[in-house]
């Protein structure tokens, strides 16, 4: 739309109806010194069901184990989305997120770590692809890697105060990107290669010893200044965050945080502000600490947007919530294994809706009605557009190709991105848990209807998420023509996007494209 205004040679060419959606804008994004703050507050690890905010046509048990009353705050604010997506694992996120891409394009379709080593578990059957384990850079020198012009680049470049806190995993140790501020932030607080942390206790050092020497690669840099203290790592980073901001303040631009928690992630530990709470009311020892951390986590988004309110720059400040992948199920839990996001099947690492469906909600003040919900799908990559466009940033060129499609539609309630849109994923690696859906996969969301295509064996399943969210009936024998017209576009996607794919070990054979299949 904003592209069009500036592009077009005369504002009488403008139809009435663009004119009404540009007006709508206009007051928040027209000029820079109006342009609004934005917080982008990214949870590792979560999945659709922790929190008390129900994403579901239904509250469930889960709602009512998990407190999160500053996402409720939030929700009624905004909009909430209940078929927001991102991939199964964090790192291909983490590179759409920035780049607008997606995974299949970017090519970093695993998490990375050290330079040149792919972190793909054995398989038996299946050869992996040379994927791009050296994750996100902003040159073409780094090999295994893809070069782009990063999200908070772009915003710098364009009157931004960038600032990252908590965990980047953008690229591997010793490659450029493993510093956030390479990629256009101006400041950094703990961010580094690696994707968790050591420990969450202060008392530990967050992985130092006593000279504040890292233990191991998972040690948080950055935050001496707390060591020996009894604060966890969640409160330590708001804090920071909360001293950045100032210096945004300061220098009177606008501000684009991105507060991007380690926490949920491994190790499961206590954070002993709300510990007590979960063990007395009888949750397993594994449980209790899990929803302490995800309580720890909405106490920061509540510190956070208590710090907006009290500078008086909270009409004026967006805030998106989202997760990088479903919440983690296939080990490292209490109780049964594989069911902690129902009634989402499996959790991280999957290509079932646990492990990539995510809790997400829009605050945008002045903009975004209060107290809404869509139910229109949408995926990690959309968020590069639709960032900028909500910045009033146009006629950008970056060096890549955006897949992304803004969703500043939906939240305007004036259209909808998911129209005749189809969703792809593509992870033709292996993580390293073992549960429903966790495998070598391609998957495509078409409407109600989601292909999953494994290529250890050339396999199909086809779910009606709309009637089966749970994805328990396997639909594939019963429909094989919409097996045919489902592969058919997937296989076109992977190719049009120039896919990597697997090969079988036994003969050196790549693996088909899933419309090669016979069926």
């Amino acid at each position: 739309m904003k592209k069009t205004r500036f592009i077009m040679h005369s504002i009488v060419l403008l139809s009435i109806a663009w004119l009404a959606v540009l007006t709508s804008c206009s007051s928040v994004v027209d000029k820079e010194k109006e342009q609004p703050n934005i917080i982008l507050f990214l949870v590792d690890d979560m999945g659709w069901q922790d929190t008390s905010v129900p994403f579901w046509t239904e509250r469930t048990p889960l709602n009512d184990k998990y407190h999160t009353p500053n996402m409720e705050c939030l929700a009624q604010q905004g909009m909430k989305f209940t078929q927001a997506y991102a991939c199964a694992v964090c790192s291909p996120t983490r590179v759409s997120l920035m780049s607008g891409m997606n995974a299949a394009r970017h090519r970093v379709t695993n998490w990375t770590l050290r330079r040149g080593v792919s972190q793909d578990a054995k398989d038996e059957v299946l050869e992996f692809p040379k994927w791009n384990m050296n994750g996100l850079q902003t040159a073409d020198s780094i090999e295994y890697a893809v070069d782009t012009t990063p999200l908070p680049q772009v915003l710098k470049d364009n009157g931004y105060f960038t600032i990252h806190a908590g965990k980047a995993h953008f690229g591997a140790l010793t490659t450029p990107s493993a510093n956030p501020c390479n990629l256009g932030f101006d400041i950094n607080i703990a961010g580094h290669a690696a994707g968790g942390p050591a420990t969450y206790q202060g008392l530990k050092n967050y992985g130092h010893d006593e000279n504040a020497i890292p233990l191991s690669v998972w040690a948080i840099p950055g935050l001496e200044k707390y060591h020996g203290q009894d604060i966890n790592l969640t409160e330590a980073l708001t804090t920071e965050a909360k001293l950045a901001l100032d210096s945004a303040l300061s220098v009177d631009k606008p501000f684009f945080l991105y507060m991007a928690h380690y926490t949920i992630h491994v190790p499961i530990e206590a954070d002993n502000r709300f510990y007590q709470k979960y063990k007395s009311q009888g949750l397993d020892e594994t449980e209790a600490r899990y929803a302490s951390m995800v309580e720890g986590m909405d106490k920061s988004l509540g510190d956070l947007m208590d710090y907006l309110e009290q500078k008086g720059i909270d009409d004026n400040t967006i805030i998106l919530f989202m997760s990088d992948n479903g919440g983690l199920s296939a080990h490292a839990r209490g109780g049964e294994l594989h069911v902690h996001n129902a009634p989402l099947n499996s959790g991280k690492g999957s290509a079932y809706e646990g492990g990539i469906r995510e809790p997400m909600i829009v605050k945008w003040p002045g903009v975004v009605q209060p107290k809404t919900k869509c139910d229109d799908y949408l995926i990690i990559e959309d968020f590069y557009p639709s960032i900028l466009e909500m910045a009033g940033i146009i006629n950008v060129t970056p060096k890549q190709d955006i897949d992304g499609m803004s969703f500043v539609p939906m939240l305007l309630q004036e259209g909808s991105t998911a129209a005749d849109r189809d969703l792809f994923w593509h992870f033709p690696n292996k993580w390293g848990g073992h549960g429903p859906g966790i495998g070598t996969t391609s998957t495509i969301r078409s409407g109600q209807w989601k292909l999953i295509y494994w290529y250890r064996d050339q396999h199909f399943e086809l779910f009606n998420i709309h009637q089966d969210i749970g994805e328990t009936n396997n639909l594939a024998a019963e429909h094989p023509q919409i097996v045919k017209e489902l592969a058919k576009k997937l296989g076109d996607y992977l190719r049009s996007v120039n896919a990597q794919r697997p090969s079988n070990k036994q003969n050196g054979q790549i693996v088909p494209w899933p419309d090669e299949v016979q069926l």
